[in-house]
């Protein structure tokens, strides 16, 4: 299945760090996934509307206010170990118990949030994390403002749960399934590295980027656990080889992918020169 156009959008925007993207830009480089023009025409429009994309001149865009915090934290996946310091047994908890449910758009973004940062539900009124992310509880607590979570929702450390609530807490993240998750996603990376040369550069250029939009998200969404509740090495080797795999996919959107398709007879046009610009200007979509 092709990416979700509006999703490919947003990556490009990503990768390109500030630089507007065309909306030639973007119909080429959708179209190597069989994206037609006209999706592509009403993605753009709709995620206007949506305030995630915003005008940056005649038929170019940026990121839009809507986007702006959510793509900060995106963005940081790279540095995500940075993030991390040793845990001495203490959690942070978010009180969401007295915030509405009703709103369908305030709830989405609370638990978007609060899964960005790793936090499980403990109960029915607190969202738990191990308190083992430098800057503890008062960083946390602005990060998730900046991630749409409501002001009036206690952000907090815990040092003195009950026995077993501490023992519950342990058990939310099942450590074991996230241990082998780095493994096969690792394998599955390296694996593609050692024949990416083999393949046709607009193939390795479609799957460089479906691939590392699976390993991008996991990273994302990983919730950087500490000892014992999850292999901290394992997760560090998982790590360096997604950064590995998005120099690998960079390096084919940037070099490979725009000789071959500068080299096609006769010369290219429309959505394929634009594949090609795109290229030439090292825009492959950072996934997420």
């Amino acid at each position: 299945m092709p990416p979700n156009p509006k999703n490919l959008i947003l990556n490009l925007l990503l990768a390109n760090d500030g630089t507007p993207l065309t909306a030639a830009d973007a119909v080429g480089s959708c179209a190597l996934f069989g994206i037609r023009e006209n999706s592509v025409r009403v993605a753009l429009v709709r995620l206007g509307a949506a305030g995630l994309i915003a005008s940056a001149g005649r038929g170019a865009y940026r990121l839009g206010p809507q986007a702006a915090h959510l793509a900060e934290e995106l963005s940081s996946w790279r540095s995500s170990e940075s993030r991390v310091c040793d845990w001495h047994g203490a959690w942070i908890m978010v009180s969401t118990g007295h915030l509405g449910r009703s709103d369908r758009t305030a709830l989405r973004t609370r638990q978007r949030a609060l899964a960005l940062l790793g936090f499980k539900e403990l109960n029915d009124t607190l969202h738990v994390r191990p308190d083992n992310l430098i800057g503890h509880a008062p960083i946390v607590r602005e990060r998730l403002r900046k991630l749409g979570l409501e002001l009036d929702a206690p952000v907090f450390a815990a040092t003195d749960l009950p026995p077993e609530l501490d023992a519950r807490a342990r058990t939310l993240w099942q450590g074991e399934a996230l241990n082998s998750a780095y493994r096969q996603t690792r394998q599955k990376l390296q694996d593609w590295m050692a024949r990416a040369d083999e393949l046709e550069p607009e193939v390795a250029a479609r799957e460089c980027y479906l691939l590392g939009n699976e390993a991008i998200r996991q990273l994302v969404f990983d919730p950087l656990l500490p000892e014992p509740l999850v292999d901290a090495a394992e997760r560090r080797a998982f790590t360096a080889t997604v950064l590995a795999f998005d120099q690998a996919g960079h390096r084919i959107w940037r070099e490979r992918l725009p000789a071959a398709l500068a080299s096609r007879e006769p010369p290219q046009a429309g959505a394929g020169k634009a594949a090609a610009d795109s290229a030439l200007k090292g825009r492959r979509p950072t996934a997420h």
